[in-house]
């Protein structure tokens, strides 16, 4: 738990600030998600070819992994509102460069920029919440904050999908406009007067900084390009990075990320190494059973969309009831219990074959997305309980990171294991028995990890 007092503050409208950083929180996966359904036609607008279109997504994602530790120290710092504040404002701006954008390098910029933007708002917006909660009331709150983010997952792509029909892709990003000019308003109407900083006063470590958006970017580049003899290359320098970047935070007075938190705090360490593990296990199930469904099944995009929206309705149930149960048992007890469930669900699809009957594979979904919910808030609340104030954006941050290289370790397994069993070819009934069995092997590599990630979050006493 933490180990400075919380301070109760009556000026402070609890209720807005979640509702704020609720609303911030839609934004994020909304962005990362829904453009991905326009792609073709932005494609065609545009005469993007194969490798710019992947920028499109990919520059977002990264801006917003490589920045978010850092910008977590920067709010400690000089302020998680003004951090927050600035954040909104930074992608409201560049959501209206990017739909007036007249060609895909200027669109790609400002996916990055708008990636710069989320980093400072994910970062800080769970860690305003965990400033302004009481431990007893913060699970809730947190449970809350999570939903808004799987709810984003959810109607993001058929929302997308809505848009770019009748409104253009265009539309996508004209709609980030208000809602970011409404966040802005709510912010200087509710918040004015308010800061959050702990740390104020402090330094910030620029070379720790820098080394650690070097290293992370050359990971996650090269992971994305993991079968090439160049991506190898580039995994391999991250790696020398990240020992590097070890080394000088243990070393340098005021580290961007203090690294005794992991090697001191049993509590943080091993629930962000559950995450880590957890969302290498989950994030490439949609994907993979996008294209069992439509490939082997035979379904068509719709079907298989609302195929799939079971899990995340399940989700979305889950997480507020899990976030409420964490302020009352042991959040670790709970998100353990989330991952065993996790676990059964990866079983399920770890033994998928052609004749697999469609309800089983709706059982699978209905599983996983009961574990994820019931594991998400809990985790989440166990770490940032677990840190002193002043570590609160930090430790948000590391929250955000786990996610999203999480998620990119677990699409660069994906990529190897379909350069082992299929090659770069095209998709066709003739490949189909190899494609099967690369998505058997991944749900089970998918399966020992959930299994190794359980034992990670009972670790943490």
């Amino acid at each position: 738990m933490e180990t400075q007092p919380f301070v109760k503050d009556k000026k402070t409208n609890k209720t807005a600030i979640l509702l704020i950083a609720t609303i911030a929180s839609f934004l994020s996966p909304f962005m990362a998600i829904s453009i991905n359904i326009a792609l073709p036609t932005i494609s065609n607008e545009l005469a993007v070819n194969a490798i710019l279109l992947s920028w499109i997504s990919t520059a977002y994602i990264l801006t917003s992994a490589m920045l978010a530790v850092p910008f977590g120290r920067i709010a400690d710092i000089y302020g998680m509102k003004k951090i927050f504040t600035f954040g909104i404002i930074i992608l409201t701006i560049a959501s209206f460069l990017a739909a007036i954008s007249p060609s895909a390098e200027l669109l790609i910029i400002s996916r990055a920029v708008q990636g710069i933007g989320s980093a400072m708002i994910f970062v800080t917006g769970l860690a305003i919440i965990t400033s302004v909660y009481p431990p007893k009331e913060r699970g809730k709150a947190i449970g809350i904050n999570i939903t808004a983010l799987y709810i984003g997952f959810v109607i993001s792509p058929v929302l997308g999908g809505f848009l770019t029909e009748y409104m253009g892709w265009r539309s996508i990003f004209y709609l980030i406009v208000p809602l970011g000019l409404l966040v802005i308003a709510l912010v200087f109407w509710k918040m004015k007067g308010k800061e959050w900083a702990e740390c104020k006063g402090e330094k910030l470590d620029y070379w720790g900084s820098l080394l650690y958006i070097i290293m992370l970017a050359l990971t996650l580049i090269g992971f994305s390009n993991i079968t090439s003899t160049l991506g190898i290359l580039m995994v391999i320098l991250g790696i020398i990075g990240f020992i590097s970047f070890v080394i000088w935070e243990l070393r340098v007075e005021q580290p961007v990320l203090d690294m005794k938190l992991f090697f001191k705090n049993r509590m943080f360490a091993f629930s962000n190494l559950a995450a880590l593990i957890s969302y290498m296990s989950i994030f490439a199930i949609v994907f993979l059973l996008s294209l069992y469904l439509q490939f082997i099944k035979g379904f068509d995009p719709k079907v298989a969309g609302l195929i799939l929206a079971v899990q995340t309705i399940f989700m979305v149930i889950m997480s507020p009831i899990a976030g409420r149960l964490s302020d009352k048992i042991e959040p670790r007890k709970l998100a353990s219990l989330g991952m065993g469930i996790i676990t059964i669900g990866l079983l399920i699809f770890a033994l998928i074959t052609e004749e697999t009957s469609l309800y089983l594979i709706i059982l699978g979904l209905a599983i996983l997305g009961t574990g994820i919910g019931l594991f998400s808030a809990p985790n989440t609340n166990a770490i940032m309980g677990s840190v002193e104030r002043k570590y609160f954006g930090v430790a948000s941050a590391t929250v955000s990171t786990m996610r999203l290289i999480g998620q990119t370790l677990g699409m660069g397994m994906i990529l190897i294991i379909f350069a082992v069993y299929i090659g770069t070819v095209q998709f066709n009934p003739q490949n189909y028995p190899a494609l099967l069995t690369s998505i058997q092997v991944a749900f089970l590599i998918s399966l020992i990890l959930s299994i190794i990630a359980i034992f990670a979050s009972l670790a943490r006493k």
